[in-house]
């Protein structure tokens, strides 16, 4: 899901958010970028900027 222009997607693993989840945390709040961690390759969970996932919500109403 894109809201207002968000639409940078990238791929961190779970090791790698531990290690950046200040970094990761600061883009998607900041830059409105989209993380999907992954685990053995395969994508487990989301961040995404609070607005798209508000959006969300409101769509599933």
């Amino acid at each position: 899901c894109t809201v207002d222009g968000m639409t940078e997607t990238n791929e961190i693993s779970v090791v790698d958010l531990r290690k950046n989840l200040a970094d990761v945390l600061n883009d998607t709040a900041v830059q409105g970028k989209t993380f999907y961690v992954t685990r053995n390759g395969r994508r487990i969970a989301a961040i995404v900027p609070v607005p798209v996932a508000e959006h969300s919500e409101q769509a599933r109403g």
